[in-house]
């Protein structure tokens, strides 16, 4: 983009096209990684939020404050950041910004997020069970709050908490695209993690966790068809809060640059073209 161009003469505009190049030129590789590529980051993906999971229940455990246990969580989604893993609900404005842009299709969005969701879930089933036989002691606390989210019910206000939670997530992602501090970014995934599992807001994959290591433990009032139920409903929420409390929004913003940020990405990505 020149200097010159008239959307960069607004104050922060140009702050937003930058952010928008760097948007669609990361959301285009993403979208079109081999099979194996995307499951293994997926994967990765449900391990890292189980590592915030496991500090999260340990320090719940110890402490019995929600909002120490979420700051404990940040690791979690820390892990997320530097290991360059893939996590569903991050999956909303970049990758949406990206099929905007005209650098993907919605063929290949579908892809990510119907795979992503499901490895999350597989990857952190299994990270689980592994705590839970690790830190028998850790029993009580998880079947406790697995049975918070599962059994929380169908309302307006769980759904809401559901929409919250994806909004939340996705504003991260937001920030991590507005700056390129890595500091700035850590700070970004901190502050979230405290919102998101200090307040209790619902998290398709997060509380996913948290209810398989409530399973993992034989003690629960609820099981694997109560699970799956719920998480249709975070999932829902989720998706709603995502897209449209803060990707709609924010597209609405940058959608004068996005199609320019789609050329240099098509370029880097076509060398011949």
């Amino acid at each position: 983009m020149e200097p010159d161009d008239p959307i960069m003469q607004g104050p922060g505009e140009r702050r937003v096209a930058e952010a928008a190049e760097r948007i669609v030129a990361e959301g285009r590789p993403r979208l079109h990684r081999t099979w194996t590529s995307l499951v293994a980051t997926s994967l990765l993906g449900g391990i890292d939020v189980g590592v915030g999971v496991m500090t999260l229940l340990y320090v719940r455990h110890e402490t019995g404050s929600e909002l120490l246990a979420g700051l404990a969580f940040s690791v979690g989604l820390i892990a997320l950041l530097l290991g360059h893993s893939e996590l569903f609900t991050e999956g909303f404005l970049v990758p949406v910004a990206t099929v905007i842009a005209g650098a993907a299709t919605w063929t290949q969005l579908a892809r990510l997020w119907t795979t992503v969701l499901a490895m999350n879930l597989i990857g952190g089933w299994v990270f689980t069970w592994l705590v839970m036989r690790a830190y028998p002691g850790l029993h009580p606390t998880a079947a406790a709050a697995g049975a918070h989210f599962v059994d929380g019910g169908y309302t307006l206000g769980t759904f809401c908490l559901a929409v919250l939670g994806g909004g939340v997530i996705t504003l991260m992602t937001r920030m991590h695209h507005g700056t390129e501090s890595m500091t700035g970014k850590i700070i970004a995934s901190v502050a979230t993690a405290f919102v998101l599992a200090g307040l209790g807001l619902w998290h398709s994959v997060l509380d996913s966790l948290v209810a398989f290591a409530g399973l993992h433990t034989g003690r629960t009032p609820y099981g694997y068809v109560d699970w799956l139920g719920w998480l249709g409903w975070a999932v829902l929420g989720n998706v709603v809060g995502g897209l449209l409390l803060t990707t709609a929004l924010r597209l609405v913003r940058s959608a004068p640059m996005l199609t320019n940020a789609a050329a240099p990405a098509a370029r880097a990505g076509h060398p011949e073209a």
